[in-house]
């Protein structure tokens, strides 16, 4: 097995990193993944930021295909995609910080 990545794979799992990268997104994503379908004004309240600020880097990441974004009336929810490779990403991050 070759356990090297093509140049589109490095340009794949860069841009992937990146979004995790970013303070605001994990803490967006670590909410997501312990309570999904929370609209956003609940979100920027759960990370302690401005619901555009939330709307923003949620933007980031359904653009990425790692959120869903759901209407129900005049409100949106998001939720993790239960296909995206965060899910795995998170469960290790909230694993390991189980295991101090």
């Amino acid at each position: 097995m070759d356990a090297r990545l093509t140049p589109d794979e490095v340009t794949h799992w860069s841009t992937r990193f990146a979004l995790l990268g970013d303070p605001t997104r994990l803490a967006l994503l670590v909410e997501m993944h312990a309570e999904p379908g929370l609209p956003v004004s609940a979100l920027a309240a759960r990370v302690g930021i401005s619901e555009n600020a939330a709307s923003q880097s949620l933007r980031s990441l359904r653009d990425s295909g790692w959120v869903d974004a759901d209407r129900a009336g005049r409100s949106v929810r998001y939720s993790l995609r239960p296909d995206a490779v965060v899910h795995t990403i998170l469960h290790d991050v909230v694993g390991v910080r189980h295991q101090h």
